[in-house]
């Protein structure tokens, strides 16, 4: 398995990669699970995963192996990482293969639905490559139905090679001991009462949009940003700036995860009109540490969220803020959302994405 965008970031492709593996390794029974990944800088193993081993490439850098295999396509990637009966690469794309079964994890189709969404030289690259590697692949694993049916419909892959395998969410995020939201309140200075929303700032999260949701709230209390600034940022932190409620948003750029269950707990709503998702780990880790959520029904979330979220469809920002300001103002509408919350995301769990994902393995 390549690891490599398990070591490179935290959010989206990185944890499903780094939560995937730590789970395989103690399934692996009979079978042997190797992690690659180049380390030139020699940081040393960048998590631990029981029941696997390593082939860390030291003597090359990765981003000049990465563009040879961009512009060239070559040379194999099996050349560095050794030879296996079954390659699984996470990331989107199969990098140049000589031999082996190929596995390719695919999350969202967002460049083909929504490429104004979508920063330049990736979807110049996802555009370039994706066709090669649908069609290398042996087995296309889809981490929602939605996106199962989205490479049948918009890349023609044969229902029969798509494996819809749901993603997890780690055990850790559960409902927070008592008295850690108070003192979460206090490490972070939130004093009022707050509508939260957690992700990378990038244009599919239509931050703009949340912004004059919150305009038109009767809510007395701020809107919380949790995440790093991503593509096209700029405007997104104009659009906070310049809003008539500037004083009342908080962009939170990096909030520890020891802090994160806490900060989806206290919130009074979790708010999430996205454009486009292919799971939607954050709405799902609210509701596991009981925020009640109000969400867009785009992609994966109706799917993932089920009957434990409140949809607002369409994008009217008067008709959202008339919605939130009705939840917040119903007490036992957000009870029962919680209660909603926990069953649902006691649904997904990595322990169960990881045996789905040796069966795609072993079945080749």
């Amino acid at each position: 398995m390549d690891i490599q965008a398990g070591v490179a970031q935290r959010a989206g492709v990185g944890r499903y990669a780094q939560s995937l593996v730590e789970h395989l390794g103690p399934m692996a029974g009979d079978d042997e699970l190797s992690l690659f990944y180049f380390d030139s800088k020699r940081r040393g193993d960048p998590f631990p995963v029981p029941g696997a081993t390593r082939r860390a490439v030291r003597w090359c850098p990765g981003m000049i192996v990465q563009q040879a295999w961009k512009r060239l396509g070559w040379p194999p990637f099996d050349w560095f990482a050794g030879r296996a009966d079954v390659y699984h690469f996470p990331n989107f794309i199969i990098p140049p293969l000589a031999r082996g079964k190929a596995v390719v994890t695919i999350h969202d189709l967002a460049f083909r639905r929504f490429p104004e969404t979508t920063e330049r030289r990736n979807l110049d690259y996802l555009t370039a490559q994706m066709d090669k590697t649908v069609a290398r692949a042996d087995a296309i694993i889809a981490v929602s139905s939605f996106v199962a049916r989205e490479i049948h419909e918009l890349l023609g892959v044969p229902e029969s090679r798509i494996v819809a395998v749901p993603s997890g969410i780690a055990g850790s995020w559960v409902p927070p001991a008592a008295g850690a939201v108070e003192a979460m309140r206090r490490t972070l200075a939130l004093d009022r009462p707050y509508l939260l929303t957690v992700g990378t700032l990038e244009p599919r999260k239509n931050i703009g949009f949340l912004v004059n949701v919150f305009e038109r709230m009767e809510f007395d209390g701020d809107l919380v940003l949790a995440g790093a600034p991503g593509w096209k940022y700029e405007p997104m932190l104009e659009r906070m700036q310049t809003s008539s409620r500037a004083a009342r948003i908080r962009h939170l750029q990096y909030v520890e995860e020891s802090l994160l269950p806490s900060l989806y707990a206290g919130a009074e709503l979790f708010v999430f009109p996205s454009l486009y998702e292919g799971f939607g780990f954050t709405p799902l880790e609210a509701m596991a540490c009981g925020a009640p959520v109000l969400a867009a029904p785009a992609g994966s979330l109706p799917e993932v969220l089920g009957e434990a979220a409140e949809f607002a469809s369409g994008y009217v920002a008067a008709e959202w803020a008339d919605r939130a300001d009705r939840l917040l103002a119903d007490a036992d509408r957000r009870g029962e959302l919680k209660e909603r919350g926990f069953r649902q995301a006691r649904r997904f769990s990595w322990r169960e994405t990881a045996r789905k994902t040796w069966q795609v393995y072993r079945g080749l």
